[in-house]
């Protein structure tokens, strides 16, 4: 699994060779292509991160570019109306605020532009084929992905930043300590791990409520033979209704590992709402 290097990583190391104009969304009035905060750095050949695309971002990459020739921003903030300037159809208008980085400004880099946007806490309990993909979708994602199995030695080695590992055993141990807002994936090698992990967050979910979303990956027809074993372990109807199996948006059939990692994350992402907390992750 290749490491997905997050672009403020990838513009410290630009920085060491080329200077860069850092393009930061400052103030929105109505509707934008990005939030506050979004940003995109432009080096003379290359561009990290976005701002939205579209005609806005084309006129903020020129726009820098000509301050990199020129080696000075002689206007820190503009302002774009997207309709009527840009033909965009968001409506809204834009301020940019852009500014000359160089290699004196690559230590601060990581608590600028890392630390912005709320991340979406997922906990997979599975080492497997779909469980890799699945992580290494996330890693482009706003996501931090806490990566639990009972197994040793069975997660690669160069992965991305927002991803933990843990080895745990018994598995279903690592539940009590899971972030809270935590979405739980269950997909481990043997449906008596699969079991004892559901019943650990369920038991949790009694106690505290703090886990949004647990699914269990597998057929309606494992989820009828889990529901009668978890109702024989003193859980109610209403909690295993918290329970989703199987997994993923609805509609998308294919059995390919990325196939079924691609439904189970956009499932993810249809009932998160990011609060203003946590860490950013640069898309």
């Amino acid at each position: 699994m290749a490491r997905s290097m997050p672009p403020w990583r990838r513009l410290q190391q630009a920085l060491a060779q080329d200077p860069a104009v850092l393009v930061t969304v400052a103030r929105l009035e109505g509707s934008g292509p990005r939030e506050v905060g979004a940003w995109m750095a432009v080096t003379a050949e290359r561009c990290f991160a976005t701002i939205g695309g579209g005609q806005l971002e084309f006129d903020a990459l020129a726009q820098a570019r000509g301050f990199l020739l020129a080696g000075a921003v002689d206007a820190p903030l503009r302002r774009y109306a997207l309709g009527p300037s840009l033909g965009q159809c968001c409506g809204g208008v834009v301020y940019l605020r852009f500014e000359l980085l160089g290699s004196v400004d690559i230590a601060g880099l990581r608590e600028r532009l890392a630390d912005q946007q709320e991340l979406l806490p997922v906990a997979l309990f599975g080492g497997g084929h779909v469980g890799r993909a699945i992580v290494e979708l996330l890693g482009q994602l706003p996501a931090r992905v806490h990566w639990i199995d009972s197994r040793d030695e069975v997660f690669p080695e160069d992965l991305s930043e927002q991803v933990e590992t843990e080895h745990s055993n018994p598995v279903q141990a690592a539940v009590q300590d899971l972030t809270p807002g935590s979405r739980v994936l269950i997909m481990s090698f043997s449906h008596a791990e699969d079991m004892d992990v559901v019943a650990a967050c369920l038991q949790r979910q009694r106690e505290r409520s703090d886990l949004p979303y647990v699914g269990l990956i597998g057929s309606k027809t494992k989820w009828a033979s889990f529901r009668q074993r978890l109702l024989a372990r003193g859980f109610s109807e209403a909690e295993l209704a918290h329970v989703t199996c199987p997994i993923g948006v609805p509609g998308i059939d294919g059995k390919q590992p990325q196939v079924i990692a691609v439904a189970v994350v956009g499932q993810l992402l249809q009932g998160w709402k990011p609060g203003g907390t946590g860490r950013r992750y640069e898309s």
